[in-house]
Parts: C-alpha cells; structure tokens; sequence
C-alpha cells in the first residue's frame, strides 16, 4: 500500500477485526463510531440514541446508548439493544430517504456491511480515506 491508498479487501477485514474486539454493548459501538472514526466520519453519519435517566439528567451526563445509526447514501445500518439484553443489528434500503426495505441481521454481517461502507467513503473522500488508512493500517 502506498500514498495512503486503501485496499478494500485486506482494510475490510482490518475494520472488522478492530470494530469486533470487545464490543458487545450498543455504547461501546456508539463509542468506537462516535469518537474514534469520528474525523474520518461526515457530519450526521452516525447517530446515537440515549435514555437518560433522572440522576443524568440532573448531572449533565448523557445517559446510556440504546441505538446507534450509521446513515450511508443508500442504507442505514442500525445496532440497538436488544429486548432480552445483547445488541440486535438491521440494514435498512433506503431510496431518496424513504426507506423500502428492512433485514434483521448479526452482528458479524452488520460489520462487513459497516465495512464496505467505510471503504465507499474512503474511495470517494480523501481526507477520510486518510484517516481510515492511518487509524487501520498503522
């Protein structure tokens, strides 16, 4: 790899291998896609839910991430809590943001879609593509 170039093949199971250790909670992904992929990342991609509770409110604090949503040209990516615990993933198909189509999914095949995503980004943003590159490759 040279001048900062992405390979999307080899980058994505690097992206996969980083965003899979030790996440298993929705505020650790919210955390990762929030602040560490936060430069390479446009305004409004990522989006987090939180409930708060009455001492968070009281303290400034921000509550607890219950959904985390990634917003890409043609599909949204969202990880939730789940109902009975753990993390439920969704792809959703959307079309001039309406969205026409939903597919619950894993974990593992949120984050290859995740991935793929990143390296649309990447291909089409040179200042994300730089910051993918050097946060994924070292």
């Amino acid at each position: 790899m040279t001048g900062g170039e992405l390979n999307p093949i080899w980058d994505m199971h690097m992206m996969i291998a980083a965003l899979r250790a030790d996440r298993s909670d929705v505020e650790s992904y919210g955390r990762v896609l929030t602040s560490v992929l936060g430069d390479a990342l446009p305004d409004g991609m990522v989006e987090v839910d939180y409930r708060r509770s009455m001492a968070d409110r009281m303290s400034g604090k921000p509550g607890q991430a219950v959904a985390v949503r990634v917003h890409a040209p043609e599909r949204e990516l969202e990880l939730r809590q789940g109902r009975r615990g753990g993390v439920e993933a969704e792809v959703r198909s959307v079309v001039r943001g309406v969205v026409i189509s939903r597919k619950q999914i894993g974990i593992d095949e949120w984050l290859v879609v995740l991935a793929e995503e990143l390296n649309k980004l990447a291909a089409r943003d040179a200042a994300a593509r730089e910051v993918l590159a050097r946060l994924f490759n070292g």
